[in-house]
This record gives C-alpha cells, structure tokens and sequence, in this order.
C-alpha cells in the first residue's frame, strides 16, 4: 500500500521554527512530485510549497522567504522547514505526491498523508 507519514508537528512560539517530515512508501519517490499543504479557510486545501522530481520548488506567496521544501531521495523523505513562524501559520499540513507507484507504474496518482497540526501562539 501507499502510505505518507508525517512527523514534526507542534506548538511553537511565534517567530520559532519547525521542521515537518513526511515518509513515502509504495510511490516510485524519485518519479513523484511532492508537496505540502494546509487545510486553510474552506473546503479545499491550500498549497504551502512543492518540489518536483528533478528538484525544482514553489511556494505560496504567504510563506515565500520563511518555509523551504526539501527531499531526500535515499531516504524517500520531503521535509518542510518552517521558520520565522506566524500564529497565522496555524493549521493542518498535509503530505501530497503526485506520479507513480509501484502498484501502477503508468499512472499518474495522488496521495494524501494523515495530516499534522501545527499550531504557532502569539
């Protein structure tokens, strides 16, 4: 099966820092664009920042400057670094891959982790 697990969730103090991870099995990593996002205000959620399977980032114009995507392909691992944190920053982060897995290789799916919360006081 396809699982993202996610790790690094907390509380932390306004202008402090987190680091989220999200470990990846049964996708093909190096093949998958990965990404993070929150659930924000409504129904669908928000994308916080994105890195491609050859390495190119984006990022919501809200985090641009604070938040830095990563990923590790030995380890199958996206980390999201959080710094200069706001209470606004407040939400669920999810983990999202989209490209491969093994289970079929020619499709282009897409899979969610369980979500974290990250919660930042003022």
């Amino acid at each position: 099966q396809v699982q993202l697990v996610e790790s690094g969730g907390g509380l932390v103090q306004a202008g402090g820092s987190l680091r989220l991870s999200c470990a990846a099995s049964g996708i093909i990593f190096g093949k998958n664009d990965m990404g993070w996002y929150r659930q924000g205000p409504g129904l669908q959620r928000e994308l916080v920042a994105t890195v491609t399977e050859g390495g190119s980032t984006a990022y919501a114009n809200s985090v641009k400057g604070r938040f830095t995507i990563s990923r590790d392909n030995a380890k199958n691992t996206v980390t999201l670094q959080m710094d200069s944190l706001k209470p606004e920053d407040t939400d669920v982060y999810y983990c999202n891959s989209k490209g491969p897995s093994f289970y079929i290789p020619s499709a282009h799916g897409e899979h969610w982790g369980q979500g974290t919360q990250v919660t930042v006081s003022s």
